[in-house]
């Protein structure tokens, strides 16, 4: 086979497996694919939801007998230990394979080259780095969650051509059309949180739920150092049919904390990233490690503008979603995405990486990872 062969297969791996992604977090989104013997394809397969059978299982179950004798082209290293399944290597150790193209190997200390050394021991070829790039960024945010025990932070905002996403007086819907605000729904759906500051539920007073309900339930997130969430928030009242979790500090009141919690809301008191301002802006470090203790592997910001901005000074924004609606505002004191104290100079080279675009209606939707140099 040629090269052009072995990238072919693993691409179409690569496609099968985004298809698990929002369905089978915290695992990662695993695809595979079975030659037979004579080199035939005979098996695909993808890790389609948390707690079942992985990729692996899937398509050698999909090849049966024709299996043996053959290849697997899967885009994770086969897993070696005892999860929510058995361990992948046995499995593929089981149907007889000769051969194994992985993509990239598991970041899971639990595994980390585990599952390549068992294979090799049962006397398989494996080969490593098929598309090694591309099987890394598809795995990215469980790389994340695995290594820096921290959600995947994507920020996102709509903003008109020349940059605002409101008015000097605050006004902001609808800068995106429809077509935008449905993608922007799907994106909800499949987010593990969904995060915003007390301002913007000031102003918007949103329910930050994805319509229609996607294959995730994420967690409502809101940063409220002083204690200004008012109990007739709309995330208030349905913080018993959906999950709501406040962030705040010693500065908010504990009768006002009391009283979330009476209405089911989750209230988590956290320190102020100035220790010598108590009432300052909540500490996001300390955010991300508790939902990453919780095993969050998307996060979704969506502001307002002192929290986008404060995501961005501290380098902890990976991925971008931008909504540019052919709209003008103007206005000085209109607000901007980014907030915070923001870069000294514009920077060298580009800021996003794998940047794509897409038209939404009137509006241009941009999506892309922060290039981390």
């Amino acid at each position: 086979m040629t090269d052009s062969d072995f990238h072919s297969l693993m691409q179409q791996a690569l496609e099968l497996a985004a298809r698990g992604i929002g369905l089978v977090e915290p695992n990662p989104p695993v695809g595979a694919v079975v030659l037979s013997a004579a080199g035939d394809l005979c098996g695909t397969g993808w890790h389609q939801q948390f707690g079942g059978p992985h990729a692996e299982v899937h398509a050698l179950r999909n090849a049966g007998d024709d299996a043996h004798g053959g290849t697997l082209y899967v885009t994770l290293e086969p897993c070696s230990h005892h999860g929510q399944t058995p361990p992948c290597a046995d499995a593929v150790i089981a149907a007889g394979i000769r051969q194994v193209f992985v993509g990239c190997l598991d970041p899971n200390p639990a595994v980390a080259g585990r599952g390549i050394a068992r294979l090799r021991e049962a006397g398989i070829d494996v080969r490593v780095g098929i598309m090694q790039s591309e099987a890394e960024a598809l795995i990215a945010p469980f790389r994340t969650l695995m290594l820096e025990h921290r959600p995947w932070v994507h920020a996102k905002w709509a903003m008109s051509l020349d940059g605002r996403i409101a008015t000097h007086t605050g006004y902001s819907q609808w800068i995106s059309g429809s077509e935008s605000r449905a993608v922007v729904h799907a994106l909800r759906g499949r987010m593990d949180a969904i995060l915003v500051g007390s301002g913007t539920v000031l102003a918007d007073d949103p329910l930050l739920t994805a319509r229609p309900p996607g294959p995730r339930t994420p967690l409502r997130v809101v940063l409220d150092a002083r204690g200004r969430l008012p109990s007739t928030s709309q995330l208030v009242q349905t913080a018993h049919q959906s999950p709501v979790a406040v962030f705040t500090s010693i500065a908010s009141s504990v009768a006002w904390r009391d009283e979330l919690v009476s209405r089911g809301v989750e209230v988590l008191v956290v320190p102020a990233a100035d220790s010598a301002a108590a009432a300052g802006p909540i500490e996001i470090t300390a955010v991300l490690a508790e939902l990453g203790k919780r095993r969050c592997t998307h996060l979704l910001v969506e502001g307002g503008q002192q929290v986008l901005g404060s995501f961005h000074d501290a380098g902890l924004i990976d991925e971008v979603h931008v909504f540019i609606a052919p709209k003008l505002i103007g206005g000085a004191a209109a607000l901007s995405p980014l907030g915070g104290i923001g870069k000294t100079s514009v920077p060298e080279h580009a800021s996003l990486e794998r940047l794509t675009c897409e038209r939404l209606g009137d509006d241009s939707y941009l999506r892309g990872r922060i290039v981390r140099r």
